[in-house]
């Protein structure tokens, strides 16, 4: 299985407000970049979305280093709670219904095709490829 490294990054002005994600693939000294906004959206759905599309864009089923800034991303893998939202039928601990359920199932199904690794990177610091991400990210959102 082929190894591959991806960042991603997700931003809103405002919070729910336009909002804008993005994904760097890294492959064998290869870089693709690849990003994109919504209108009305939140942050952690803009989160969630570079991820999958970060994901998305491979062609094969790869062995991937996913590095986000999102904690709610990272804990979802990290910490258990996605498993344990599919065991409770996408409840969370108090009962009630797991916000952007759709995001994490289709998450969930691309984490069944590829070996993801979650590693939190720390936001807005010398990281200079999160860095890259969030100004691709504020860029989709200058575009809306």
């Amino acid at each position: 299985m082929e190894k591959i490294t991806i960042y991603t990054d997700g931003a809103c002005s405002g919070n729910p407000g336009p909002g804008g994600w993005a994904a760097i693939l890294m492959y064998k000294g290869e870089k693709k970049e690849i990003s994109g906004g919504q209108k009305d959206t939140t942050n952690n759905v803009m989160e969630l979305t570079a991820v999958i599309q970060g994901l998305k864009a491979l062609k094969f089923p790869c062995m991937v280093d996913l590095y986000s800034d999102s904690a709610y991303v990272v804990n979802g893998f990290d910490k258990g709670w996605i498993y344990n939202w599919i065991k409770k039928d996408w409840k969370t601990a108090d009962g009630s219904s797991v916000k952007n359920k759709e995001l994490w199932q289709e998450l969930y199904s691309l984490t069944k095709v590829h070996k993801v690794n979650f590693i939190k990177v720390k936001g807005h610091s010398d990281n200079e490829y999160n860095n890259r991400c969030d100004e691709l990210a504020r860029e989709a959102i200058s575009k809306l």
